[in-house]
């Protein structure tokens, strides 16, 4: 086997983004001319986590924008990650391995990269995409502002929006998906290179700025097919056998002329894939029946890929009929939670679907890519033994996805599946999962509405009287920078080498700080800054009954962001306040008021790995009750504006639309419940986060919060334009006004700009002044002047008004 070195070439932040040269050097294969056959049931991997059992890549990452590591350095730390992966695979028994599936940012930009569809305000002169640009994208610099990003799906991830119109020039500007090919070949790995489909790329692209909004993106399609075709080409001479190209914009709601265009473009793509074997991979929810239809009948397809958790319904389209002649990959291990598979139901499955396609035809896999699960249990030694048992992480499902494999195909391991069945039958009978005065509670708000009695109005008026804000007051999200002091404070206590005493009047002295700080900058509505919390969820989780927490279980958000979501393992209850005391000792600093800051149950819910043997409405209904009492422990504490996030509301929405009016009554119902008993002079504020709202904002005015504070300055306000359209909207509202996940600081002129376009649309009277999100990943060089600017631009636009009246 041969042994490789990465980074033998000196490089620089414009180096190409992603290979040393030495790829470039390999000696080609001979490319295969032939359709490969699949042995009788194997095994695949949609995709995996990037990045690392223990986060070597965000720590690669951040070293490297810090200016502390050379781009060679996060070359190398990359490349070992890529390697280590492949090798895993393979040592797990897994047949088609996904190679491309590893992202320095996201993997929508890097096919934007690979498409050389870059905005021209990054003055990209041509050739290979270098960090420089790259990362510029992704994160914006001094001069110029990040892309779009917003949710994948109804998924935590994030991807950075593309910014398409009739000008762009498309040419093949990144060689990623070949370099990663070759280099796992170097060890002698074979794997399946994947791709973002091309039609799904342009359905999640937007209109450049400028751009009608009506221009159609698929009419780029023919545009953009040249360069896949290229991308193939180069594939088949390095030797690849299969190719995927990932289609997940299959599970929406198409009409007949967005299939059409998938029809279209692999036909235009068959006399390029001749000689591939090439799978076509959805996910995420069921195929609707039309596009079933469309998409197994798709020339130059060999096989399909299709999510048969969330898409059960999926299973009778197959018993309805499925193509002889393709294979079928079947998604039967949950790419999406963290729990055991049951491999017995999951084996009846496969054996039904055996009988319909045959063994030759039939692939097991995942449901989707297992980036949106943790990567090992290797390195979690606190969780207890009977917890553990029940869990399975990334690692973990490779053995469960080949193990089906071989047990489909005559070779069970028995021993492995008694563990897994002994461990199924001790979840079910736990009693650390069931608490029935908790069921009573939550079963018993099924037919209730629960409101507050005056409307949002009138609400408003009566809270204007007590806290006397200006107009256009200003606030901040919640979270103020979490500082390597900050969390080594924590780190500490939690490893008990400080008392309890001590700890308190460190987070007391960081308080003060924030507290002091708020005032000189003479913001009106205040936050305590939160640095006695680790995570917005893990935080509020780690105090309430029914969960558990993992050292390692973290999951990629986006970029470097990542988050430890808590296990909801069983039912779930406060059993004493949780934010009370920090709240209280921070409104005792200030006479201005502060917001008492909590998390909202459906991101609590959606932001969790959430247990699935009841549904999901249940756990969201108990997670209220819970955010409740505090909620109400904070207003007889006298906090006078409570704030509930519920960053995550639409990230729930399901991708079908006929699912979705039963999950936002549910979702919205979840947040009336947390606040439908307090007074009316007690102000309640929420927070969404980067996703479209657009087409939910009646859900969330249906929400009733006092005020909503919602993301808005990267998505070129695209959140107003429901309110050009004629929208009433009677609660108060703060669109940010600037992008908190880029460390670029804007200038008063542009921010004021900002409160300008949203005064065209909103009244004044309604109109709060804040940044797009919590300041908890930024700098305090970046947050002060950038807050500094916020407050001067809503200076100055409050004495515009006064002016005019």
């Amino acid at each position: 086997m041969r042994q490789i070195t990465v980074g033998n070439a000196p490089l620089s932040s414009s180096s190409p983004i992603f290979f040393p040269t030495f790829f470039a050097n390999l000696r080609r294969p001979t490319p295969f001319c032939f359709k490969f056959r699949v042995r009788a049931m194997t095994s695949h991997i949609v995709g995996y986590p990037r990045i690392g059992p223990k986060r070597e890549l965000k720590f690669a990452l951040e070293s490297f924008w810090d200016g502390k590591s050379s781009a060679e350095e996060l070359q190398k730390v990359a490349s070992d990650l890529r390697l280590s992966i492949c090798k895993q695979m393979a040592d797990a028994g897994i047949k088609y391995i996904p190679s491309n599936t590893f992202s320095y940012y996201d993997h929508v930009l890097d096919t934007t990269a690979m498409l050389g569809a870059i905005p021209s305000r990054y003055s990209w002169s041509g050739g290979e995409i270098g960090f420089d640009v790259y990362f510029s994208m992704a994160r914006g610099n001094s001069t110029v502002p990040a892309m779009e990003m917003t949710k994948w799906f109804d998924t935590n991830y994030h991807y950075i929006v593309p910014e398409l119109g009739p000008d762009t020039e498309f040419s093949y500007a990144s060689h990623k998906v070949v370099q990663e090919f070759k280099e796992a070949k170097s060890i002698g790995v074979d794997t399946v290179p994947v791709l973002v489909g091309p039609v799904s790329y342009l359905l999640l692209s937007k209109p450049a700025k400028g751009v009608k909004k009506s221009f159609s993106l698929l009419s780029l399609i023919d545009k953009i097919l040249p360069i896949y075709k290229e991308v193939v080409a180069e594939l088949k001479a390095a030797g690849a056998n299969w190719i995927q190209f990932d289609e997940p914009t299959l599970v929406m709601d198409l009409d007949s002329q967005r299939l059409h265009e998938f029809t279209h473009a692999y036909s235009e793509l068959e006399s390029s894939l001749f000689g591939l074997n090439i799978l076509v991979e959805t996910y995420f929810a069921d195929l609707p029946s039309e596009t079933y239809k469309t998409v197994t009948a798709l020339k130059g397809v060999t096989a399909i890929g299709f999510d048969l958790v969330r898409g059960s319904k999926t299973l009778d389209l197959i018993r309805g009929g499925f193509p002889l002649e393709k294979y079928l990959f079947a998604g039967v291990i949950d790419g999406r939670n963290i729990w055991a598979n049951n491999l017995a139901a999951s084996l009846n499955t496969l054996q039904a679907l055996e009988g319909i396609v045959g063994k030759d035809k039939l692939v097991v896999s995942t449901s989707c890519s297992l980036l949106h699960t943790a990567v090992d249990m290797v390195n979690e030694n606190k969780l207890d033994k009977e917890l553990k048992s029940w869990l399975a992480f990334a690692a973990q499902k490779l053995l469960e996805v080949n193990a089906l494999a071989k047990a489909v195909s005559g070779q069970k391991d028995e021993a492995f599946f008694s563990a897994n069945e002994a461990a199924q039958a001790s979840r079910k009978s736990s009693p650390r999962v069931t608490n029935k005065a908790v069921q009573k509670a939550a079963s018993a708000l099924k037919g209730s509405d629960h409101r507050r009695a005056m409307n949002v109005r009138n609400r408003l008026e009566a809270q204007q009287k007590k806290l006397t804000l200006p107009i256009l007051p200003t606030t901040t999200i919640g979270s103020f920078p979490q500082t390597l002091e900050l969390r080594k404070l924590r780190r500490e206590y939690k490893a008990n080498k400080m008392s309890e005493e001590e700890y308190v009047n460190a987070i007391k002295e960081e308080i003060s700080k924030i507290v002091k700080l708020q005032e000189e900058l003479d913001i009106d509505v205040l936050v305590h800054g939160e640095p006695e919390r680790n995570d917005m969820v893990e935080y509020f989780g780690e105090q309430l009954s029914g969960f558990a927490f993992t050292l390692n279980g973290w999951v990629q958000s986006y970029g470097s962001r990542c988050v430890k979501p808590p296990i909801i393992y069983g039912d779930v209850s406060r059993p004493k306040a949780m934010t009370v005391f920090w709240s209280t000792l921070a409104q005792s600093l200030t006479k201005r008021p502060m917001k008492g800051m909590l998390t909202g149950p459906v991101t609590i819910l959606n932001w969790s790995f959430v247990r699935n043997d009841q549904p999901r409405l249940e756990t969201s209904y108990q997670i209220a009750l819970a955010i409740k009492d505090e909620v109400e422990d904070l207003e007889r504490a006298g906090i006078s504006i409570i704030q509930i996030d519920e960053a995550a509301l639409r990230e729930g929405l399901p991708l079908r639309k006929s699912e979705q009016a039963f999950y936002l009554n549910w979702a919205v119902h979840s947040f009336r419940i947390t606040n439908c008993r307090v007074q009316d002079t007690t102000q309640i504020h929420t927070h969404m986060c980067y996703s479209n709202f657009n087409d939910i904002i009646h859900s969330i005015m249906d929400m009733d919060a006092d005020v909503v504070t919602i993301e808005n300055s990267r998505s070129d306000e695209k959140l107003l334009s429901v309110f050009h359209e004629g929208m009433k909207y009677g609660a108060g509202i703060g669109p940010g006004v600037y992008d908190i996940h880029s460390p670029r600081i804007p200038s008063t002129h542009e921010i004021s700009d900002r409160i300008n376009k949203m005064l065209g649309v909103l009244e004044s009277r309604i109109l709060w002044v804040n940044p797009d999100c919590g300041l908890k990943t930024r700098k305090y060089s970046e947050v002060k002047p950038a807050l500094t600017n916020m407050v001067a631009a809503a200076k100055l636009i409050r004495a515009q008004l006064a002016i005019s009246e």
